[in-house]
């Protein structure tokens, strides 16, 4: 689509850069740098605002991520950062290109403990583990070793048990911009602040 050109109000020595100048530094920034880069870095660098940023990504991610493209890279946007990332489609290709083995793919187990701790974050391990029925201490810790989850502070209830949520890491391994794009389910879970389990 046809992307509107906006101008800059910049300090006199600076050039004044166009909307689509600005998705090719963000595109180059991000490519170099290979990890999530926040809008606030963009923002500093391009002297507008966060949510200017993040507008403009946005944007440019409609037509980047188009499924008739040409690229083999999708821009992923998310609440505070984005990133470049592969195509799902071509993952297989890719394994085999780089010699990836299977085995850092997650148990049946930890995919379980993280769509609990996702659905109904932030919860303590003892919300996830009255909702599975065993103990998850193991895949709880995998979890945070690997940053897909991580502490959010403490239940306010006695002994304080420590409050789990999950991370952008999380969302960019799943190809989400935000936690509004899980897929829908209809839960009947214990709830954290009781431990009844609703009828």
């Amino acid at each position: 689509h046809i992307i509107e050109e906006m101008e800059l109000t910049t300090e006199s020595d600076k050039p004044q850069l166009g909307v689509a100048e600005m998705q090719r530094i963000i595109e180059a920034v991000l490519f170099a740098a290979g990890y999530p880069v926040e809008y606030k870095k963009f923002a500093d660098l391009l002297g507008i605002t966060s949510r200017e940023v993040k507008r403009i990504v946005t944007d440019y991610a409609d037509s980047y991520n188009a499924p008739d493209g040409i690229r083999g890279v999708r821009l992923l946007v998310m609440d505070n950062s984005c990133q470049l990332c592969t195509d799902e489609r071509y993952k297989d290709y890719i394994k085999n290109a780089l010699g990836i083995k299977e085995n850092g793919n997650l148990s049946q187990t930890s995919l379980e403990v993280l769509a609990v701790i996702a659905y109904n974050q932030p919860v303590t391990k003892a919300y996830v583990e009255q909702v599975r029925g065993v103990d998850c201490s193991y895949p709880i810790s995998s979890l945070c070793d690997k940053n897909l989850i991580r502490r959010a502070g403490h239940l306010d209830v006695p002994g304080r048990p420590i409050l789990y949520e999950t991370t952008e890491d999380f969302l960019r391994c799943f190809g989400l911009s935000s936690l509004g794009e899980l897929p829908y389910v209809e839960l009947m879970l214990p709830a954290e602040s009781t431990g009844a389990v609703e009828a």
